[in-house]
């Protein structure tokens, strides 16, 4: 293909849009950013004046057959109709995470993709970013030897959060959900597909009340019904193992531990939930020699800040290159798969095989968006 850029349609103008609507426009050439759409199209207007870019209903999207792809900033739970629409009229889609709140429904829109010769991608994609492609390069490199455990410990104030973003009221708003995904997917990119998993998943205070202090609503009580604490084992394909906690039931908010543990180092990662950061290793050394001081390595990848759109732009050169893009169709459903079993294993109190499988993302390449 001779073409440079991809004409590209944004779903949803909610709070998240204005970082993806800056980066598309403004820092990635290969996407050609034409219209905007949104539930209540005074607020697609508002952007489109913003952006200087065109305000539309979904459905004149779609009958746009100069938009090539979509990409979906709305709640989880619409993402299935709104990807399935946009495939069969035609157009890459990606989307913003999870996939959808179903594997079920996630497998039938990887299978319609194949179907169509559309790529199909989702969130999250901070796994391209500057901290993790560091650390995925300290991993391929050797730096810690052979990976032989994880640990995931994460936190988050579900009364804050929960208190102050609706949407994480909704099916798929849960702490492993939301925000475990993000972990999930940077284990998978780092230590490929994982095989099986046991797990414990509660929902501690159904009842929750509002701390976003400063906010008309805050000191009110509303409903929880999502999960609010994981505490799991998961085991790759290639047989490493580890812990991933996760408590939405915190004081504080994102105190986050992750470490991959080697037999030449150890590796310690920032939060997966941001592009940017610091990795640090910590070197082997034997009971002879004094303790070395901790390594910063070295970052010599692109997008060490907010780049939310990297995801979009790294499809649209996968889609002009004709090779498959990163935050892959098939990661996002295995991702989703693993999450499911995870709930999965907690109801059944057993060990559960996740069936479903991916291929570890090529690294990135500095300069190549």
């Amino acid at each position: 293909m001779n073409r440079r850029t991809i004409r590209t349609g944004v779903v949803g103008c909610g709070a998240i849009s204005d970082i993806y609507l800056t980066n598309m426009i403004q820092r990635f050439d290969n996407l050609e950013v034409v219209a905007c759409c949104a539930k209540h199209l005074e607020r697609a207007q508002a952007k489109a004046q913003k952006y200087g870019i065109r305000a539309c209903t979904y459905a004149e999207m779609l009958e746009d057959d100069s938009i090539e792809m979509v990409v979906i900033l709305t709640p989880a739970p619409t993402h299935y109709e709104l990807i399935r629409a946009a495939l069969l009229r035609g157009k890459h889609v990606y989307t913003e995470k999870t996939m959808t709140v179903d594997p079920a429904q996630a497998r039938e829109l990887v299978q319609l993709a194949d179907a169509r010769g559309l790529y199909l991608g989702s969130a999250p994609d901070t796994f391209l970013g500057a901290a993790l492609q560091t650390a995925r390069q300290a991993v391929d490199e050797g730096r810690i030897g052979r990976v032989t455990s994880f640990l995931v410990s994460a936190n988050r104030d579900l009364d804050y959060f929960a208190g102050k973003y609706n949407f994480l009221l909704m099916p798929g708003g849960g702490i492993c959900f939301d925000y475990g995904v993000y972990y999930l997917t940077a284990l998978v990119s780092l230590l490929g597909p994982m095989q099986r998993t046991a797990a414990i998943v509660q929902n501690n205070r159904p009842i929750r009340e509002n701390r976003d202090f400063g906010a008309p609503e805050c000191g009110q009580r509303f409903n929880y019904d999502n999960e609010s604490q994981v505490s799991a084992i998961l085991q790759t394909e290639s047989g490493v193992s580890g812990v991933f906690s996760l408590n939405g039931d915190s004081i504080r908010r994102d105190r986050a531990v992750f470490l991959l543990y080697g037999e030449a180092g150890i590796l310690k990662l920032t939060c997966p939930d941001d592009f940017g950061g610091e990795v640090t290793l910590l070197p082997n050394v034997s009971a002879e020699q004094p303790q070395p001081a901790p390594v910063k390595l070295a970052c010599g990848f692109d997008f060490d800040r907010d780049s939310r759109g990297v995801g979009p732009a790294e499809m649209a050169a996968a889609i002009l290159e004709g090779r498959p893009n990163r935050a892959s169709k098939e990661m996002a459903y295995h991702v989703l798969d693993t999450i499911q079993q995870i709930m999965a294993s907690s109801d059944r109190q057993a060990f559960m095989e996740i069936h479903s499988t991916c291929v570890r993302p090529e690294p990135m390449v500095p300069g190549m968006l």
